[in-house]
């Protein structure tokens, strides 16, 4: 079934809606705030990190771009695919429902972002996120990021963009699509393997974007952690390609199983690079973590590309437990929260409360020009 067929809708009263909107909020600052965490020490071996913070290793926010707090390209990401849910979401009523060409097109104005000195004005069809300056710094950018939407031209699972890349750099902006609690768990996964092949063409790269959203979409539904790895390992099974995905999260599940939780049971599990290695990480973290700080600084204290880590297992955190148990000195620090709470909290409006804003029978002028239909 395609990612752009319907999906019915749940019944939303008001606590349910605080419910949501928490986490959303939660699965959003969690993730950028994993992700700063692990800028300040990405790239480091942990014996590297140990010289730098002592044999505990990272405890606290360090510097990463020139100041702590600051994130990297994966964040940068993960907001326009938000902001592209959004448009997707406010275009359905117009009859052009395809949400991964809306996600594509979100994608195209980060690539601006990493291109351009500011924001172009001129641009009324790029709403408001794309007019936010400090989304246009570059941090960082993967390479098959930067190829992938280098051009108008959607790839497709068939002819998928950059068919070797296998990093981790679209499981890092994937956790939104599991936010879409409204939809089958299904038409989550193909949505999110359908845009992350527009960049990362591997099957381990996509299936591994489309299995965090599965996990994070029990999450936001209320399941336990074990039972979401669980849902998305049912998923992944009629997937083609779904091996590498299929084995690192059960390496992630037994891992739990083998002791006390510890960089060396981490060690277990890869460093990283990989889209799998690096969702088996944050998987691992989120499940062992006593809370959400311990479980962040398990999933950075490690070998290979810390902020990956750390944004996966941020997002899955905050997606479980909401806004109100992330670390409030993290929080304080984070570049760009404000912007991140407006788009969390807009998401949240959008899905409980769309038809409200827009459709037949009204039509707010200021969300429309917010999330422009063009």
């Amino acid at each position: 079934m395609s990612a752009a067929a319907g999906a019915t809708a749940p019944v939303w009263g008001r606590a349910e809606q605080q419910d949501f909107r928490s986490r959303v909020r939660g699965c959003l600052l969690g993730g950028a705030i994993g992700d700063t965490l692990g800028a300040g020490v990405a790239g480091l071996a942990l014996t590297e990190i140990r010289e730098r913070h002592g044999m505990d290793a990272l405890g606290d926010l360090v510097p990463a771009y020139g100041r702590p707090g600051a994130v990297s390209a994966a964040t940068q990401l993960t907001l326009f695919t938000v902001d592209g849910l959004i448009r997707a979401q406010v275009r359905r009523d117009t009859g052009a429902w395809h949400p991964p060409t809306d996600v594509h097109r979100a994608h195209l104005r980060w690539a601006a972002t990493q291109r351009d000195w500011g924001p172009d004005e001129r641009r009324e069809d790029n709403g408001w996120l794309a007019r936010e300056e400090w989304l246009y710094a570059r941090r960082e950018p993967a390479k098959a990021c930067l190829v992938g939407l280098g051009d108008d031209v959607m790839g497709t699972l068939e002819q998928p963009k950059n068919p070797g890349a296998d990093d981790p750099a679209a499981l890092t902006r994937s956790a939104p699509f599991g936010l879409l609690v409204g939809w089958e768990p299904q038409l989550v996964l193909q949505l999110a393997v359908e845009c992350a092949a527009q960049t990362h063409g591997d099957p381990a790269a996509y299936l591994s974007a489309g299995a965090l959203a599965v996990v994070v979409h029990g999450l936001a539904r209320g399941e336990s952690m074990d039972g979401a790895v669980q849902r998305a390992l049912a998923q992944l099974a009629v997937r083609p390609g779904h091996q590498p995905v299929t084995e690192a999260l059960k390496h992630a599940l037994g891992a739990v199983r083998q002791g006390m939780p510890s960089p060396n049971l981490v060690a277990t599990l890869g460093t990283g690079h990989t889209a799998p290695e690096a969702l088996a990480i944050g998987v691992y973290c989120a499940l062992v973590g006593e809370d959400i700080r311990h479980g962040l600084l398990l999933a950075v204290n490690h070998d290979g590309p810390s902020d990956a880590t750390g944004t996966v297992c941020g997002s899955l955190l905050g997606a479980m437990h909401g806004e109100t148990a992330l670390p409030p000195a993290w929080l304080a620090q984070l570049e760009g929260r404000s912007t991140l709470l407006e788009l969390a909290d807009d998401f949240a409006m959008e899905m409980t409360q769309g038809p409200a804003l827009h459709g037949p029978a009204v039509n707010t002028a200021t969300w429309l020009l917010r999330y422009p239909r063009g």
